[in-house]
């Protein structure tokens, strides 16, 4: 759990959020209160549990003064010791039966290593708790509301009002998951996916799309959005949105493949492949790279797709793609070129790609493993494929001094035998002399 930092909240914010910075200031703040432990609100006439508020407050900045100072975490049951220094009682007791007898803050020896319950801190701490507990569970209730509202309003509206209530439900799911869950449990997702048809305005289906892919999505709610029409819209919705809905439809697609082998087929239209294409281009949005990457990967993954990737001009985007990419976007860019690299067409469409060669050949032993093993595969096939062109080609790229790195390094044995063969390759079209000469690898050989 985070330590305190001081508040930036405005002065009418204060109230029920106010940070505590000691136990004189929060006496005279009136923040301690005199319930004895009893919370008495418009929300609330019971005793909590002070556990259980600590769990469901974690991420919440907490004032110092609650910390112990062994386990860095809320105390629950405070003890101060002769020096003046207040723990945690197990975590003090603990201490001491590891044989220390100093206090753990000081390194002071102890006097007495008697404990004393800190009762005016405990209070004060589920004072404070209380009040944040109970202003959460406010603020979710109030959602909660609003959200069932929203889904009632959906049912009547139309044009215009239908899209702010959409956009609104959409800002809700994003910034709270107790909304997330309300949508779920009555009935929003049925409601929401049932907005999605052959008259649906891009705008309405852009605020659909925006509001699903936030939500936990079961089987027939996924099988529902798989239907031929809803996924055209959502690649229509693709091909022309915003960078933001492009976004969320690619997301919200990949959502609906997931465990679903079929999916594939279905739902990899030319349109499709075209608009992620489109997507991954722009390096100035890696969301969108990133995201359109991972759900070309879960396309080409069924090999029945490739032939019709490669044919919308996939291989050349991809290579030229490369320069510039981190790890996560490089390792998908070559896992897809090595899949692409498994069928005749795509072996030709790397083969003619002028800089798949020497781009690929300079990932070797470059990011990761990953990136070197797919780089190998990639090379493999072309070569293999047009060992008289891509062997030449590739040595003078410097693919040979590469390999023999690989095969010196500490990789599997599977990826060092990879390059022992595609090291034998390369070398048939040259005398030993010639091939070590024009490779420069006289110095790396010694």
């Amino acid at each position: 759990m985070p330590m305190y930092q001081p508040s930036t909240r405005r002065e009418g914010d204060m109230k029920l959020e106010s940070q505590v910075l000691d136990l004189e200031t929060a006496v005279k703040d009136g923040i301690l209160g005199g319930g004895g432990g009893v919370i008495s609100t418009g929300f609330a006439s019971e005793k909590l549990d002070l556990k259980v508020m600590i769990e469901e407050l974690e991420s919440m900045d907490v004032p110092t003064v609650f910390i112990c100072p062994i386990s860095l975490e809320p105390m629950q049951d405070p003890v101060t010791l002769c020096t003046g220094q207040t723990y945690e009682r197990s975590n003090i007791l603990k201490w001491f039966s590891l044989g220390h007898y100093t206090c753990p803050t000081t390194m002071q020896e102890l006097w007495d290593d008697s404990v004393t319950p800190n009762k005016t801190l405990q209070q004060l701490i589920y004072s404070w708790f209380s009040q944040k507990y109970l202003a959460m569970k406010k603020r979710s209730e109030d959602v909660q509301g609003r959200v069932k509202e929203i889904l009632e309003n959906l049912k009547k509206v139309k044009g215009q009002a239908r899209v702010q209530a959409l956009k609104e439900l959409r800002q809700v799911v994003q910034a709270h998951g107790t909304a997330k869950k309300t949508v779920v449990e009555n009935g929003g997702v049925g409601l929401i996916s049932s907005l999605l048809g052959p008259f649906t305005t891009h705008a309405v289906g852009s605020e659909v799309v925006g509001v699903l892919v936030n939500l936990n999505l079961d089987f027939d709610s996924k099988s529902d959005l798989l239907q031929p029409a809803k996924i055209s819209l959502m690649v229509d919705i693709l091909n022309e949105g915003s960078i933001e809905t492009k976004i969320n439809c690619t997301r919200l697609i990949g959502m609906l493949m997931e465990g679903n082998d079929s999916a594939s087929e279905n739902v990899a239209s030319l349109s499709l492949l075209v608009g992620l294409l489109r997507l991954v281009k722009d390096k100035k949005r890696p969301n969108g790279v990133l995201a359109g990457l991972s759900l070309l990967k879960t396309i080409c993954s069924h090999e029945s797709v490739r032939n019709s990737f490669v044919n919308v001009g996939a291989v050349p985007h991809l290579v030229e793609l490369m320069p510039g990419l981190n790890n996560e976007c490089l390792e998908l860019v070559l896992y897809i070129l090595e899949l692409l690299s498994s069928i005749p067409e795509g072996r030709l469409a790397l083969k003619d790609c002028p800089n798949t060669i020497p781009y690929v050949v300079k990932l070797l032993m470059k990011a990761s493993e990953n990136c070197t093993q797919f780089a190998l595969s990639i090379l493999w096939a072309i070569c293999k494929f047009a060992p008289e062109e891509c062997a030449s080609l590739a040595v003078d790229a410097g693919l040979a001094a590469k390999l023999l790195l690989v095969i010196q390094s500490g990789y599997n044995p599977v990826l060092k035998q990879r390059s022992a063969e595609l090291l034998k390759l390369c070398s048939l079209n040259y005398t030993a002399t010639i091939f070590i000469s024009k490779c420069k690898l006289t110095r790396t050989i010694q």
